[in-house]
């Protein structure tokens, strides 16, 4: 009797166990799906991207996301629809001072008289602070020119590492974004520290961490299954 109910306890061990692999699993599928901020952006006209040269995107829908994100420095990617073609591999610096408005994607408010649109921030739905790209410095000038604020830059020839075709945050155009001294640019073509232009997102603490609804299903899942072991496990032990 004792050796049929160790069996059983056994076996019932074996699927509690099972079963928590499997949601440590459903946790990192879902974790996977939200670190890149994988987003659909449509533009109804063409939109001035940076890159090496005037880079422009024609009217269509396009993929933004992250390929990297270290400390204040987000590494953003641009495809087509179905992410066959990289557009651009550009450098992004979180900016709290940016306002979400009801677009994914905002653009400099000002522009030259017949030129498209040149994109200022990426805001990923829910998020608070925009993705501020930063553009090539020669660029970046007329930009602060044109809208009347400061722009930020890189140097120009870094500006090459932009159109690089790179899958992995490990490859050298990627370090190269992610290591370039950083400035901005005012109307006037006066540098300007970095810290007059981005202000960083507030840090998150376990006390402040955002709750979102998408977590609510898995975490209600794992509760169901955990109580139904345990109720499984009592009525073995029981006999």
């Amino acid at each position: 009797m004792f050796a049929r109910n160790l069996s059983k306890l056994s076996r019932a061990l074996v699927c509690a166990f099972s079963l928590t692999v499997l949601c440590t699993m459903f946790s990192s599928t879902a974790s996977a799906q939200t670190w890149d901020k994988r987003t659909l952006v449509t533009f109804s006209g063409p939109v001035e991207i940076p890159g090496a040269g005037a880079q422009v995107l024609p009217a269509g829908t396009y993929v933004f996301r992250l390929l990297d994100s270290q400390s204040n420095r987000n590494i953003v990617q641009i495809f087509n629809q179905d992410e066959s073609h990289l557009y651009a591999t550009i450098l992004a610096i979180p900016n709290y001072r940016l306002q979400a408005t009801d677009k994914t994607v905002m653009t400099f408010a000002e522009r030259a008289a017949g030129d498209p649109q040149a994109i200022r921030a990426w805001f990923y739905p829910g998020d608070n602070s925009g993705q501020e790209f930063v553009y090539p410095k020669k660029r970046a000038v007329e930009l602060a020119k044109i809208t009347n604020q400061p722009v930020l830059y890189i140097p120009d020839d870094v500006a090459s590492n932009i159109v690089a075709p790179v899958k992995t945050a490990s490859e050298p155009p990627v370090i190269a974004l992610k290591e370039v001294p950083l400035k901005a640019v005012r109307p006037t073509g006066e540098d300007v520290a970095i810290a007059e232009v981005i202000v960083p997102p507030p840090v998150q603490t376990a006390a402040n961490l955002p709750k979102t609804a998408s977590n609510l299903p898995l975490l209600a899942l794992v509760g169901f299954l955990c109580l139904s072991v345990a109720v499984s496990l009592r009525a073995l032990c029981a006999r």
